[in-house]
């Protein structure tokens, strides 16, 4: 288990654990703060993060803006990744395409899942992110390239 994973389990054992975990994800990274992002489960090659769809992440129609859903859609790819790579590897983002398939006005779910094999060697891997409303209808998918290298 890496260091990620530890601390997941730790705090999914502790009443209110899930957002305790989140709050500390954003504190070591602050931007995703904005989002106020609730991981709902991360495990080797899967993660699921929760927003809701408030003022602050909208934009002048009051659905979710464009950027609070690649915020989500990065940090369920990074995290993922983190929790599955070994401790020899490490990643970064390197683009990120997005599709924008119907206007956000709900809650959003972001999922990102990948094979847990083949990732200890170097290499670019697409990781797709999909973002559904509260009824489970897809409002936008993000590819993100990742590239793996070793520490």
């Amino acid at each position: 288990m890496n260091k990620l994973m530890d601390v997941y389990t730790k705090c999914t054992k502790l009443p209110g654990g899930k957002r305790i975990f989140s709050t500390l994800v954003c504190m070591k990274a602050p931007y995703f703060k904005t989002i106020r992002p609730l991981f709902c489960e991360l495990r080797p090659g899967y993660c699921e993060i929760t927003m809701k769809n408030r003022r602050s992440v909208q934009n002048h129609i009051k659905s979710v803006h464009a950027i609070a859903m690649c915020n989500i859609s990065e940090l369920t790819a990074g995290s993922m990744l983190e929790a599955t790579l070994p401790k020899t590897m490490r990643w970064i983002p390197k683009s990120m395409h997005v599709d924008y398939i119907k206007i956000a006005k709900t809650n959003l779910k972001a999922v990102c899942e990948i094979s847990t094999h083949g990732l200890e060697t170097p290499q670019e891997l697409p990781m797709t992110v999909h973002v559904t409303d509260t009824n489970g209808t897809e409002v936008f998918r993000a590819v993100i390239m990742m590239h793996i290298s070793a520490r």
